[in-house]
């Protein structure tokens, strides 16, 4: 609170403690005084007694605010000797119109007096007046009861307490008290954010699955070889239940008009990119923390608020518009990216008022369905480019390059109509073999991947073991995806939603996986999936519910598996099956979710896998 809000509110309760005394029960007070009689220092000494009060407690309260730091000592006791003497001057002022006004109300008195009056009045006889000459008769003054100034001094406090308690609380929101005014401004901007859930998984194996049917290569590239992995098979047969949580915590802030920056911490298993569960074990070591997200974000509005492009670098969320056939709701991009916005209607339509890009800090919004950053009736571009692999002492590393070309129409007031085509080269990344006995590829093993991508041998080592030392990706990754989304909000607040999604790996060439690395693999390269919402698109209170079926189908070499739903066939491709899910909101913020998903293995051996998902989702 400033020196000069201060003044002004010692003056305004001055005037409102004025103000207050010509109230219906002072006229009561004067009415019965009226016939009873007395002095009227009584009553002077009872206002006196207020503004007393009223002064110590603004002192006291400048006290305070100093002690706190709030306020400045000097400029409170520069504060208080304006109030003091802006104080007497109006004083003397109103002392010259009492003085006036006392005059007329002597002589009318005296008159009174003269004239009649009851012989039951109590008077008293006035030696002086005001100049000091002797009074030219008695003057009859009024008597106030003990109960009316008792109701008088109540209702003046009353009065006072709560305008001054209202103020006080007003300018302590607007200026924050509490925080130092020696903190820079930005720490007001900070807004934090974070979730916790809660996860009971069960999955259930086909009864007609093969035990060690498919290899484990992830954990064989990482133990070096097969022979040097105890047990190289995933599991196919054995029933599985667990518990597992997700802890985020993160915060935004408005660096300069349009520039942010967002971090978040969040729980990790075994630093995966897809996942960020923790499996409870045992309590002999703490959960496992990471940093999954840390960028600098610019917007660029212009005066009439239309944000026409937004641009992101470092750990981003995912900025397509795509289903999780291609991206892990959980997975985040390492790297720079850009949206750029282009409208087609007037951007004052009141249809479009409401509408907002999604936040980057991760609202629900239909879940596993990423909507990138765009608002109805626009045209938009995102691009990117993020490293993937960073490779020493070698010139070529791995990254992908990205780009997104789509529109975003809201017509009829309760129809809009989304769509993307998008194109995601990724380069170096498929599998080179070694020069017989050198380990100068190496590099080429991918550092994350899962299962259902096609893979070759890099090792070529002088002395040839029974199985490869090392493998890679066969197929080079060039996908193409379209996507289209229909968003029906006839039944608001509850949408009806129908996506669908088509993705092609054009980088897949049979020839040149047969010339370079020596295997030959028919080409399995598209995926697709169809999925339907019914219901609210976010959970924020109780009753809020939505429910969704989705059909999805993935060929072997259609998309990289490493950045595939981890849930979905326990992760990767070479899977088709279907999804069932339904979320309720349980109270402000909470809400459960259950889904069941139900895959099998498109070519190979069978391998099905049936998983349970049962959640207690809770944020702020």
């Amino acid at each position: 609170m400033t020196a000069q809000k201060l003044e002004h509110t010692m003056k305004t309760h001055s005037t409102a403690l004025k103000s207050t005394l010509p109230n219906r029960k002072l006229a009561l007070g004067l009415s019965v005084s009226l016939a009873l009689g007395v002095s009227t220092d009584v009553m002077a000494t009872a206002e006196k007694e207020e503004l007393l009060k009223l002064r110590n407690t603004t002192i006291n309260l400048i006290d305070m605010l100093v002690e706190q730091g709030v306020l400045d000592k000097d400029k409170a006791a520069s504060m208080v000797k304006r109030a003091e003497k802006k104080a007497a001057v109006e004083a003397k002022e109103e002392a010259g119109e009492d003085d006036s006004r006392h005059s007329g109300m002597a002589g009318g008195a005296a008159a009174g007096a003269v004239t009649g009056g009851s012989p039951s009045d109590s008077r008293v006889t006035l030696k002086n007046n005001g100049g000091g000459q002797p009074s030219k008769g008695p003057v009859r003054v009024t008597y106030v009861p003990d109960f009316v100034k008792d109701e008088i001094r109540a209702d003046v406090r009353r009065q006072l307490k709560d305008e001054v308690v209202k103020e006080v609380k007003a300018d302590a929101k607007d200026e924050k008290w509490g925080i130092p005014g020696a903190l820079p401004s930005w720490v007001s901007k900070i807004k934090p954010f974070g979730d916790v859930r809660l996860r009971f998984e069960d999955q259930f194996f086909g009864s007609n699955n093969i035990p060690n049917s498919y290899y484990n290569w992830p954990l064989i590239n990482k133990m070096g070889g097969l022979d040097n992995t105890p047990n190289p098979y995933i599991n196919t047969t054995q029933n599985r239940e667990r518990w597992r949580a997700r802890a985020r915590f993160g915060f935004e802030s408005e660096l300069v008009e349009g520039a942010k920056v967002n971090v978040r911490m969040s729980t990790s298993n075994m630093y995966s990119p897809i996942t960020t569960n923790q499996t409870f074990t045992d309590m002999s070591s703490g959960w496992m923390v990471q940093l999954d997200r840390a960028y600098l974000q610019y917007d660029y509005l212009d005066d009439e608020g239309h944000d026409w492009f937004s641009l992101w670098g470092g750990r981003t969320p995912n900025p397509w518009f795509s289903t999780d056939n291609l991206f892990d709701q959980d997975l985040n991009f390492d790297g720079f990216s850009g949206t750029f916005r282009f409208p087609f209607s007037d951007l004052s339509d009141p249809e479009l008022r409401g509408y907002n890009a999604p936040n980057t800090a991760g609202r629900l919004w239909f879940q596993q369905l990423n909507q990138g950053f765009t608002k109805p009736n626009e045209v938009y571009l995102t691009g990117g480019f993020f490293p993937l692999q960073e490779t020493p002492f070698e010139a070529s590393s791995k990254w992908m390059a990205a780009g997104q070309l789509g529109f975003d129409w809201l017509f009829y007031s309760n129809s809009r109509l989304k769509t993307g085509l998008s194109y995601y080269s990724f380069q170096n990344t498929q599998a080179q073999r070694n020069p017989a006995g050198s380990t100068i590829n190496d590099w080429t093993a991918p550092q994350f991947f899962t299962q259902g991508n096609s893979l070759a041998e890099i090792s070529n080592d002088l002395e040839p073991q029974n199985a490869p030392r090392l493998v890679g990706l066969a197929s080079k990754f060039d996908v193409l995806d379209a996507i289209a989304q229909y968003d029906y909000t006839g039944f608001a607040p509850n949408h009806i939603l129908l996506t669908g999604n088509y993705s092609n790996n054009l980088g897949f060439d049979q020839e040149q996986i047969y010339r370079t690395l020596g295997v030959d693999i028919e080409p399995q390269t598209t995926a697709y999936q169809i999925r339907l919402d019914v219901g609210r698109p976010d959970m924020l209170g109780f009753g809020d519910w939505n429910a969704w079926a989705a059909y999805k189908y993935m060929e072997r070499d259609s998309t990289m598996d490493a950045w595939a739903d981890s849930n979905f066939h326990l992760s990767g491709t070479n899977a088709k099956g279907y999804i069932l899910g339904v979320n309720y909101g349980l109270a402000n913020n909470i809400w459960a979710n259950v889904r069941w998903l139900s895959s099998s293995v498109i070519t190979g051996p069978t391998y099905d896998v049936d998983v349970l998902l049962a959640d207690i989702n809770a944020r702020f």
